[in-house]
């Protein structure tokens, strides 16, 4: 399959695809697939329809997850935030829901049955997950379906950041976690996503995808003095943002976390296991 079939990002299989790739991929039937809502605090999107298949990404709660098939408590679905294609528990999503109008501009929020923080909490929501709010009452949001949220925590959709990597800054300390994108764990690429997605910056899903797709293309050499704050850089499997000229901000297995550290540290570190800086990107 082409880079442009990519099947991280193609809802193919060999017995089912979706509708608009008939003629493109032989699949055994196609499907229109129908819009679903993430309403769970968060969908891990796994590789297979089983608990133990390996997470590959997580859908945030209000995500929208366009569904192909359900079988046996699990659809196997493509997210429209990003394309990426996988299997969720079923019973994690939900039809019908309205539009969103916001989204979590804090690390996270919590979901109150009602209009009270002493009230029962029914759920949270991380940073950047859509929220389709019914009305501000006071101090809080009534969510369209019927949970409140601090209205503190929330901005209208376009209302973005005006700085990314201030975003990825307060994300430090998060525990690192493999196919993780929220503010309770995420892994590398997902730092750089979401950092991106709360200013407004659309952003694909892991590094190889983010090295072609974000910015302009910054030669090597720049590495000896010459990054700037916001420039990302890439080696294979492992992508960090450019805080200063001589520090980064990264989700690393090493240190389980996402941490702040100069980045001749980083560069000497790789390389004994990913090997050189591969890549370095700046935005506009």
């Amino acid at each position: 399959m082409s880079r442009e079939r990519d099947r991280r990002v193609t809802p193919w299989r060999a017995d089912l695809a979706a509708a608009h790739l008939q003629g493109e991929l032989a699949a055994g039937r196609y499907v229109e697939g129908a819009p679903h809502t993430v309403a769970a605090s968060l969908a891990p999107v796994l590789a297979r329809p089983a608990n133990a298949a390996p997470r590959l990404t997580e859908a945030l709660y209000g995500e929208t997850i366009t569904v192909f098939e359900q079988e046996s408590g699990w659809a196997w679905g493509q997210l429209a935030s990003d394309g990426y294609v996988g299997y969720v528990r079923a019973g994690l999503l939900s039809v019908g829901d309205p539009a969103a109008t916001h989204r979590v501009a804090a690390l996270r929020t919590f979901r109150y049955r009602d209009p009270d923080i002493k009230s029962e909490v029914l759920g949270w929501a991380s940073l950047n997950a859509p929220l389709a709010v019914a009305a501000l009452e006071g101090e809080f949001a009534r969510l369209a379906g019927g949970a409140y949220v601090s209205a503190r925590h929330i901005r209208p959709l376009g209302q973005w950041e005006r700085d990314f990597v201030s975003v990825a800054e307060r994300l430090a300390g998060t525990p690192y976690l493999w196919g993780g994108r929220t503010s309770l764990g995420l892994d590398c690429s997902a730092l750089v996503q979401q950092s991106l997605a709360a200013a407004g910056i659309a952003c694909p899903r892991d590094s190889d995808m983010i090295e072609r797709a974000v910015g302009a293309e910054v030669a090597l050499a720049a590495l000896d003095g010459g990054l700037r704050r916001g420039d990302l850089v890439f080696w294979a499997g492992h992508c960090a943002i450019m805080v200063s000229a001589g520090g980064l901000v990264h989700a690393n297995a090493h240190h389980m976390a996402t941490v702040i550290e100069p980045l001749a540290a980083a560069v000497r570190r790789i390389a004994g296991g990913a090997g050189p800086v591969t890549g370095l990107r700046r935005l506009a």
